[in-house]
């Protein structure tokens, strides 16, 4: 029986190219335009307890990616095999409403994350211990900074301990000493034999903190394998990439 927690299989998503605008010429054919292909033949398993660093540029379809992974959409060819709970995506802010305080904001994403009030009543000192807001938990999320959201998004989703767990970005942003925090709660994760997807453009952090690596490329899987390799592969394109502008 196979170990994969998640598997692509021939995975093609496409999105609507954007129309002509409200005022057109009446005497010009309108043609539609064909649809453009986010993420075209993607093949690759992850495995449970590993920690998957999926890597590219901006506008290489990382995003769409995570879209797939956490349930928002489904692709238009090709399978998304999913075994065990689904996996909870955490982002800058993903999911919080700007005019609800912080503390309702864990309530909010405790509940859509499958947890009952009680669960996060028991929850929530070490949801606020975690998220070092203080006194600003009190206060509505649109006051917060980028920083203070993502701490909070973080305290959240770490603290539910979700089976899967999608991250994007939100390592790379707060003081150093949060970013330290934040990697030694994922590796207490890994220790756990939890599921990590970490989806980014920083060459390092997939060094440091990843077992293997996806590489996408204008919508395209350009390598997978050992997270060192891809990442020494995708340096190399990059560099070469910017001497050629």
């Amino acid at each position: 029986m196979s170990d994969s927690i998640i598997e692509l299989k021939d995975l093609w998503v496409s999105y609507p190219r954007q129309q002509e605008g409200l005022i057109r010429n009446p005497f010009k054919k309108r043609v539609k335009k064909p649809d453009f292909w986010a993420l075209r033949g993607l093949n690759f398993e992850v495995k449970k307890g590993e920690v998957l660093g999926v890597i590219g540029r901006n506008g290489s379809g990382k995003s769409t990616l995570l879209k797939i992974l956490s349930g928002l959409i489904i692709p238009d060819q090709g399978e998304f095999i999913q075994n065990g709970k689904r996996p909870i995506l955490l982002s800058l802010g993903a999911g919080f409403e700007q005019d609800l305080t912080g503390i309702e904001n864990i309530y909010l994403n405790g509940l859509l994350l499958g947890q009952t009030k009680e669960q996060i009543d028991q929850k929530m000192d070490e949801i606020i211990d975690f998220s070092e807001l203080g006194d600003f938990v009190h206060e509505p999320v649109r006051t917060y900074s980028s920083g203070m959201r993502s701490r909070l998004a973080f305290a959240i989703a770490i603290t539910i301990d979700p089976e899967i767990l999608l991250i994007d970005e939100v390592l790379g942003v707060g003081d150093q000493a949060f970013r330290e925090k934040s990697k030694t709660a994922i590796l207490e994760k890994i220790k756990q034999n939890r599921t990590v997807i970490i989806v980014t453009h920083s060459p390092s952090l997939v060094r440091e903190l990843c077992d293997r690596c996806v590489w996408i490329h204008v919508g395209e899987q350009k390598a997978v394998g050992e997270a060192n390799q891809v990442v020494t592969d995708y340096v190399k394109f990059m560099n070469e990439a910017a001497r050629k502008k």
